[in-house]
């Protein structure tokens, strides 16, 4: 009788170191700070123009608490900026809705925003561009798409 109550508490503590493996080795994905940037140039318009403007957009994403960071400075455009913001999905050389505006059209223009998994992806897979418009540009005078 007692090697059977051995065998029971060598197996509960197997079972229990078992358990302890499986648990370790289902640990959560490894959280990362990405970095994206894009130069803002008017010949990355869709049409292209012709805009002596430039800019450049930097911005990281933390892949955990799924915030975006971003910084967009501009210079050089052929008017006060009258809207700014990401747009997409898109691939460069494609127009796309807004997908996330800025509070303000100011350079610099900084800002936090939290992403939903569908934005991440489409931001992470390159399918993001940093617009800046204009009154002489209403379609957008800058344009830069944003890459790791």
């Amino acid at each position: 009788m007692r090697k059977a109550n051995h065998w029971v508490c060598v197996g509960a503590l197997g079972a229990a170191a078992l358990g302890g493996l499986l648990i370790m080795t289902a640990a959560p994905a490894k959280a990362e700070v990405v970095k994206l940037q894009a130069d803002l140039k008017g010949t990355n318009e869709v049409p292209p123009n012709n805009s002596a403007g430039s800019g450049k957009a930097e911005a990281s994403y933390d892949t955990q608490t799924k915030t975006l960071t971003y910084s967009i400075t501009f210079t050089g455009l052929s008017g006060p900026a009258l809207g700014a913001h990401f747009h997409g999905p898109s691939e460069a050389g494609k127009n796309a809705g807004i997908a996330l505006p800025f509070k303000t059209v100011q350079s610099p223009i900084q800002g936090t925003a939290t992403l939903t998994d569908t934005q991440a992806t489409d931001l992470l897979a390159g399918k993001w561009y940093a617009n800046i418009h204009t009154a002489a540009n209403p379609g957008g005078e800058l344009r830069g798409q944003m890459a790791k």
